[in-house]
């Protein structure tokens, strides 16, 4: 169901600190495309979510979000 996956999507962010769509996709066996989605219905939503492309990078919260 879209909306748990959602919802584990965030509590993925907020407990890693930082987390690539591909280790996201693989723990929720979705695909990356899926993953994107999430990340911008999540985003459309008014969620912080932050995204820091290149080596290294990948989706994190705000430190001071709860």
């Amino acid at each position: 169901m879209r909306a748990d996956r959602l919802i584990s999507i965030l509590m993925l962010i907020q407990t890693r600190g930082r987390i690539t769509a591909t280790e996201l996709a693989r723990l929720l066996e979705v695909s990356e495309r899926t993953i994107y989605r999430d990340i911008d219905a999540l985003s459309t939503s008014g969620f912080p979510i932050y995204a820091d492309p290149g080596v290294g990078g990948g989706f994190s919260l705000p430190a001071d979000y709860q």
